[in-house]
């Protein structure tokens, strides 16, 4: 019942949104998308998990098994819309070039660090107070149809193992990080990304994710990626998986996806968690005293913080 009550003050005041920390867990795991939100003032987060990775191209007769471990780790720093991150990736590969005998290789894959600014956030009407229309009340809104804007600037470091290092040096990254709410429980994230952008092997990509709350505890998602090349060849991949909610600093998830090719299979697989130290602290003004505030850390309960934010009047 407690649970019950909670549910339904947390949904009605949800068209409240003003700020970028959440209740709950905001994490990007375990998915590729990101949404344009950061984590919050104050908040460290680290996202972990273990990946596998197989692929095969029949046309050159060479496979691989990968192997690895990757940590993303987010921090809230100067303004609620403001996030610095960094992810790090330790893999290790069996690469089996027909006729040629296998090979490992292994080290440090990834080391890239960036920064995300929420440059639009949209906002809705607080439709749960309208008593005169049950029409009007339920009525969907069609704000919800223009997305929440956020954008995204990295850099590949090159400090990686021997047999990852690009002899171009540090390379960059660039994204447009969208994310329409259609409902409480129903989010959509489409990313528009450029890759390597001063290098030879740049790329252009898009991530398109569904995301839905099935209850308190668990969350599933549906993606499509797709990436083209400087020779306009296209890859697309699918991917699937689940999140579970075991407190409101703390998530497990797994995945997997595969891809759209006939001569060339991939298949790629991770689990993890996702933890947060949450040193996050709001402001309250009182109306009748308006040179007196307080500084309080509010309650953490709810969703699952991707798809519903922190309700502020």
């Amino acid at each position: 019942m407690k649970n019950a009550l909670f549910l339904v003050v947390f949904i009605a005041s949800f068209q409240l949104i003003t700020a970028q920390y959440t209740e709950i867990i905001n994490s990007k795991r375990p998915g590729f998308s990101e949404s344009p939100y950061g984590v919050g003032t104050n908040v460290y987060q680290f996202e972990t998990g273990m990946f596998y990775n197989s692929s095969n191209d029949e046309s050159l007769g060479a496979n691989a098994k990968t192997l690895g471990g990757e940590l993303f780790f987010r921090v809230g720093k100067f303004k609620e819309r403001l996030e610095f991150n960094a992810n790090v990736a330790y893999q290790r590969d069996e690469v089996n070039n027909y006729p040629n005998p296998n090979y490992h290789i292994k080290g440090i894959s990834d080391l890239t660090v960036g920064a995300k600014y929420l440059f639009y956030q949209q906002e809705f009407s607080d439709r749960s107070k309208e008593i005169r229309s049950w029409k009007r009340r339920t009525a969907f809104d069609k704000k919800r149809l223009i997305p929440s804007v956020g954008v995204y600037g990295g850099a590949h470091l090159n400090f990686l193992g021997k047999d990852y290092k690009n002899d171009e040096g540090i390379s960059y990254k660039g994204a447009v990080l969208l994310q329409n709410d259609f409902s409480d429980r129903l989010i959509l994230l489409t990313n528009l990304i450029a890759d390597n952008i001063t290098s030879e092997d740049k790329y252009y990509s898009y991530i398109v994710t569904m995301t839905y709350a099935i209850s308190q505890n668990w969350s599933y998602f549906i993606e499509n990626q797709g990436k083209y090349y400087n020779d306009f060849s296209p890859n697309y991949q699918f991917g699937t998986g689940i999140a579970y909610l075991v407190t409101e600093n703390l998530q497990l998830d797994a995945s997997a996806r595969t891809n759209f090719f006939d001569d060339y299979s991939y298949v790629y697989a991770t689990a993890g968690f996702a933890w947060r130290l949450d040193r996050h602290k709001d402001s309250f003004v009182y109306k009748n005293a308006p040179k007196e505030s307080m500084s309080k850390t509010p309650n953490r309960k709810g969703f699952f913080s991707r798809l519903f934010k922190k309700k502020r009047n």
